[in-house]
């Protein structure tokens, strides 16, 4: 790098004694760097005693850091914000465009800032935009160094002219030559004091002041403040000295010889000696331009010449290949020639209809021509048919019998109507070809997309079929044109071979004259060349953007149309398909009216099945407290009760089906049903899903109170059919009643969508107790079976567990499916039926959501409440799908205590758990990122495993005893009696 160069010229005056001269000097008489001698290259001269040089050993580094620079400033980031003037950057300079080290010592403006080239000494003002971050590596200290003369200082009133006159010649002197420096002091900021050495003279003190050029000027700007060591004012100047940059200037020894400043110097020789340094300087660098200049012409001369060399060989080649063409030439070019009409005949038998888009434009003809329209009848039929089951609305939502009559007999009127347009579309549509058409439209679309792929979505417009056709019929006319020419000029070149055979056949009688043969065959071939290549292009060069755009265009278009008409057809054959359906099963209700005669009679046979049943419990009773009671007779006693119990559930079945077959008949045909025969009770049945049924008591129950498994409310245990049920009892009244239906419907009906897969505890009936405010809801027990119970005696295996929660998984899923939040999910409501089939149990329907939710349940020291439950926001999916998490975690570490934190969520990465569950588990309870019980199904912990693993035998051996035992217990106790701590709690 050329440092800058600013002719400022400075006087020096008298040295003056040390410490009065240099006070914030710091003394090195007796630092091991006192009169250390340096070899240095002067790089920038700062004033007429000021000037910085490079040592001469660090011109490696100097290299080094430009190497990096060029590498690394180009890439970097500008800077922005406040700019710190202890850090270096990267600046580029102006001069070279090259980036070298650099600090900030003053912000002009927003955009500008002055720097210091740390490497060189030299100052430039510099844009933001030129200025970027560098790395660690290169924030070390600089190469170069400020220093001063020793024993000479600048007069503060010194005249600007006088001083420029001194700074350029001390720069005459060292810039960019090799001097020795002997170390005298340092300033504090670095700058050294030091007597420069040329040859066997020294530059020393002036021992006689120098005369002082003209007169003396009060410019501030040229002097420096002093400073002093210790607390004492000091120099007030930045420590610059610890930065570098990238070029070097080459090492040159001073070329004016010895000299030494002393008393005996004038100004006159000075100023003669710098003007003939200065003319010698410019000599010296004409010279070397025109030394340069000298070269680069005898360079391109050279060039000259080897390139006239090449044309020269060039041209001879090109004559010997020219000499050979001649004598072929006419052969090649027929040749050629020949060798394009091939290729031209094969296009012309392939179908161009793609190129030109002619199989679009007959896609659209057909489907124009031949487009199926909609049904005169269907449209008759769809608003008849709004009719009818807008009477059918009516009808369900009427609570009047006397308007339900008016109602029904329009609604036969409607009935029949329908009846008849039904009729006629039948015969309407039996007449059209719609498979034909559905055919034929589906091979169209099939073809088209061979050929032209993936359509476009959303382009639907009459403009697009219109600029379709226009461009079509640009391009057909452009093509017929040059193929008429193409045909034309074979037929010329196809004549002028005839005739020329004549020519040539020496037996023909007629003499024709060369001109005559040859004619203008050239005129010819030119002409059939041209017009077979320009066909040839037309035919064979590829489709541009625009081209495509509009063939594509066309193309979606188009089997939009097909589409449409495919989605008309299918609409009309499922409307057909429907009409016949309908017009089959109206007939036969028609035939044969709905009669509630055989629920009547079902529940004739209840009620005197209940009757029977309450008296022989009465006789039962009566017997077992006389005093000689029979044992035997009271045994038989107890068998014909449970037959008759048998007996009642059986016909409670027959019942639900009766009930069923009359749903099913309210909801297609006769909505009247529930208002004409309001004793039959159906209604409610529809309501409550099938659940709810009103031939079922609680005192034909033989049941036995399970106090143990729940202080909250009314809990029994019986057996049906062989199966051992609960009956749980909800204290309602009027208005919890119907809530209670209500819920217990939902979550019915959500089982029901997937029964045995859904997931869920079933419900089997809903009661209401005729003598007291209660609701019995009954379910299956499965004893000892909840997870709470199973921990305790036998717990899971990490397989087994994983089995279960997928089930307790698909059970949530069921549930959020359906819209319902369980809100009371925790280990003794969740069971393990034979230790691997998981299921969700019910919850209380007496309760909301929010009210569920609100119980603070506990599994060991792990609340089963979520965050946001506890920060009062309402229940979700979420917060169910935590709880779960919770109970995995509980079952997967088993009776490992938890640690929280502060929000009192579990750690899980202190347990060692398998890497799939520990996601699960990071999922559902740390992270919370919203996942669903679906996804959960999904997850790769519940993946089936490729292959089947083996199964444990001492584990398989150990649960089979485990349960030979329990049945044995089961037999050997009374069936009703059993108390057991470990017994279901399928509720709040």
């Amino acid at each position: 790098m050329l440092a800058q160069r600013r002719a400022r010229k400075r006087s020096v005056e008298p040295e003056r004694p040390r410490h009065a001269r240099f006070p914030g000097i710091v003394q090195m008489d007796e630092d091991t760097h006192y009169n250390k001698v340096e070899d240095v290259v002067g790089s920038h001269v700062e004033d007429a005693v000021t000037f910085w040089a490079q040592s001469i050993s660090r011109n490696q580094d100097i290299m080094k850091i430009g190497c990096s620079l060029s590498e690394v400033c180009p890439h970097a980031n500008s800077v922005f914000g406040n700019l710190d003037p202890k850090k270096i950057y990267g600046g580029l300079f102006s001069e070279d465009k090259c980036w070298y080290r650099c600090k900030v010592l003053k912000i002009i403006s927003d955009e500008k800032c002055l720097v210091r080239y740390i490497d060189y000494g030299n100052t430039e003002i510099l844009n933001r935009s030129d200025i970027v971050e560098i790395p660690l590596d290169l924030q070390f200290s600089s190469v170069a160094k400020k220093y001063r003369l020793w024993g000479l200082q600048i007069p503060s009133g010194q005249e600007v002219t006088q001083f420029d006159q001194g700074r350029t010649f001390l720069g005459s002197l060292i810039f960019e030559k090799e001097i020795k420096m002997r170390i005298k002091a340092t300033y504090q900021d670095g700058t050294v004091i030091a007597q420069a050495e040329y040859g066997s003279l020294v530059l020393r003190n002036l021992k006689s002041p120098i005369p002082l050029w003209g007169h003396r000027s009060s410019q501030s700007a040229f002097s420096r403040p002093k400073g002093r060591l210790s607390g004492r004012p000091i120099l007030d100047l930045k420590n610059e000295n610890d930065a570098g940059n990238h070029v070097t200037f080459p090492k040159e020894s001073l070329a004016v010889g010895d000299f030494n400043l002393g008393s005996n110097v004038s100004l006159a020789k000075i100023k003669q000696d710098q003007k003939l340094i200065e003319e010698n300087e410019k000599l010296k660098t004409e010279k070397e331009v025109l030394l340069e200049s000298y070269k680069a012409l005898e360079s391109k001369v050279e060039q000259t010449a080897q390139e006239l060399q090449q044309e020269k060989a060039t041209t001879m080649d090109l004559t010997k290949h020219l000499e050979s063409t001649l004598k072929t030439c006419v052969g090649t070019r027929m040749k050629n020639l020949a060798a394009k009409v091939e290729i031209l005949k094969e296009i012309r038998r392939v179908n161009i209809n793609v190129r030109f888009g002619n199989d679009l434009s007959d896609a659209i003809q057909m489907l124009d021509e031949e487009c199926f329209t909609t049904p005169t009848s269907l449209n008759e039929l769809e608003i008849i048919w709004a009719e009818y089951k807008l009477a059918q609305e009516k009808i369900q939502t009427c609570q009047n019998v006397n308007e339900g009559n008016i109602l029904i007999a329009k609604r036969n009127e409607v009935q029949q109507k329908l009846c008849m347009a039904i009729e006629v579309f039948i015969l309407e549509v039996d007449e059209l070809p719609l498979n034909k058409r559905l055919k034929t439209l589906q091979d169209l679309s099939a073809s088209l997309g061979a050929v032209y792929g993936q359509a476009k979505e959303g382009t639907n417009s009459e403009e697009i079929l219109k600029k379709f056709f226009e461009w079509k019929c640009d391009k057909s006319e452009e093509f017929t044109s040059v193929r008429s020419e193409t045909e034309v000029s074979l037929q010329r070149l196809v004549a002028w071979f005839q005739s020329t055979l004549k020519a040539f056949d020496l037996s023909a009688e007629e003499a024709l004259t060369s001109e005559d043969t040859v004619g203008n065959i050239d005129e010819i071939l030119e002409k059939t060349e041209s017009s077979v290549c320009k066909e040839l292009e037309i035919s064979l060069i590829e489709q541009g953007d625009a081209d495509k755009e509009i063939i594509l265009n066309t193309y979606s278009q188009v089997l939009q149309k097909i589409h449409s008409e495919e989605r008309l057809i299918a609409t009309v054959q499922s409307k057909y398909e429907e009409s016949i359906e309908f017009k089959k099963q109206i007939i036969e209700c028609l035939n044969k009216s709905p009669s509630v005669d055989h629920l009547l009679f079902i529940k004739k046979t209840l009620k005197s099945l209940k009757a029977r049943l309450r008296w022989k419990l009465v006789e039962k009773n009566n017997l077992e407290e006389s005093d000689d009671h029979d044992g035997s007779e009271i045994e038989k006693m107890k068998q014909e009760i449970t037959q008759l119990r048998n007996s009642v559930f059986q016909e409670i079945y027959h019942e639900q089906e009766e009930y069923e077959k009359l749903n099913n008949l309210v909801q297609k045909w006769f909505p009247e049903l529930p208002l004409l025969h309001p004793e039959i009770g159906l209604l409610q049945y529809m309501n409550s899903d099938g659940l709810l049924t009103m031939s079922l008591e609680r005192d034909i129950l033989d049941a036995e109170p399970m106090k143990e498994l729940s202080s909250k409310r009314p809990l029994v245990c019986s057996e049906v059919n062989g199966q051992i049920i609960l009956l749980k009892g909800y204290s309602v009244d009027v208005d919890t009643e119907a809530r209670v239906i209500q819920r217990a419907a939902a979550y019915h009906r959500a089982w029901r969508e997937a029964k045995e897969e859904s997931g869920l505890l079933p419900l089997m009936f809903l009661f209401l107790c005729k003598s007291d405010p209660l609701a019995y809801l009954m379910v299956p027990y499965y004893p000892r079976a909840n997870l709470s119970a199973i921990q305790v005696s036998m717990p899971l295996t990490s397989e087994e567990a994983l089995k279960v929660m997928k089930g307790v998984a698909q059970g949530l899923h069921t549930l959020h499916k359906a819209e319902i939040i369980h809100g009371s999910l925790h280990q003794n409501n969740v069971f393990a039926l034979n230790r691997e089939q998981g299921i969700v149990g019910d919850f209380d329907f007496t309760k909301s959501v929010s009210q569920r939710a609100s119980v603070n349940m506990m599994v060991g020291d792990l609340s089963l409440v979520s965050p946001e439950l506890k920060m009062g926001k309402p229940a979700s999916p979420s917060s169910d799908l935590y709880a779960y998490g919770c109970l995995l975690l509980w079952l997967s570490v088993k009776n490992q205590e938890f640690e929280t934190n502060e929000d009192g969520i579990p750690k899980v990465d202190q347990f060692h758990l398998d890497d799939n569950v520990k996601s699960l588990l990071c999922s559902l309870i740390c992270c919370r990122n919203s996942m669903t019980a679906e996804q959960v199904l999904n997850a790769e912990c519940f993946l089936l495993p490729k292959g089947k693993s083996n199964p444990n035998p001492e584990k398989h051996t150990e649960y089979t005893q485990y349960k030979e035992e329990e049945e044995l217990k089961m037999k050997n106790l009374d069936k009703y009696k059993e108390k057991t701590i470990n017994g279901e709690t399928n509720f709040d």
